[in-house]
């Protein structure tokens, strides 16, 4: 449930806003650009200045998800394999991961579209790179299993916290705390 036009910013912001809220309204295949054009009260050459169709608003809300997420991919890989390094990735994967909510439940309701964009597996890569940098390859098979689970954890708790009572911060908190204690047990003692 985020506020309308949150990123109130710019009017490519605004349209990717806007696409979000009514696919997650009355679904991705439903919705026109037309109607895009109309909740935000611009011509539809004005949002074509911009978007020429959905696809391209889907891609770019990716393409600016992906753009933290490769940043910290590439700000971890040149770090050491310390536990410290592995809970400042937590700490700014949670971060990055704030203003993607609306993103992430457009995934989940919409697999398919997902799939056929092929966003779905470029951002599988993604995350199997930023799992790779917060296990260690010869670690103990229940060691790997948390370092993964502390990243879908993550995802996860976008989703199933919506259920729970609470400030949205202080639970988005409590699921960092839960991802960190899960690195932390799975650290090999000759790396602390």
């Amino acid at each position: 449930m985020g506020t309308p036009h949150a990123r109130r910013g710019n009017t490519r912001q605004r349209i990717q806003d806007v696409a979000l809220e009514l696919f997650a309204e009355q679904g991705y295949e439903k919705t026109s650009l037309r109607e895009i054009a109309e909740r935000l009260d611009v011509t539809k050459a004005a949002l074509y200045y911009h978007f020429k169709t959905k696809e391209d608003i889907v891609i770019s809300l990716f393409q600016d998800l992906a753009r933290p997420i490769d940043e910290l991919i590439e700000w971890a890989a040149g770090q050491p394999r310390t536990l410290e390094t592995k809970h400042e990735v937590l700490r700014r994967y949670s971060e990055a991961l704030r203003s993607a909510e609306p993103l992430f439940r457009f995934m989940q309701e919409n697999q398919a579209t997902v799939r056929d964009l092929s966003i779905g597996e470029t951002f599988k890569q993604r995350m199997l790179r930023l799992t790779g940098l917060l296990r260690e390859p010869e670690a103990r098979l229940t060691d790997q299993v948390r370092c993964i689970t502390a990243i879908f954890s993550m995802h996860a708790g976008l989703f199933a916290m919506q259920n729970v009572e609470g400030d949205p911060e202080d639970k988005r908190k409590a699921v960092l705390e839960v991802a960190t204690e899960l690195i932390t047990a799975a650290q090999p003692p000759n790396l602390g």
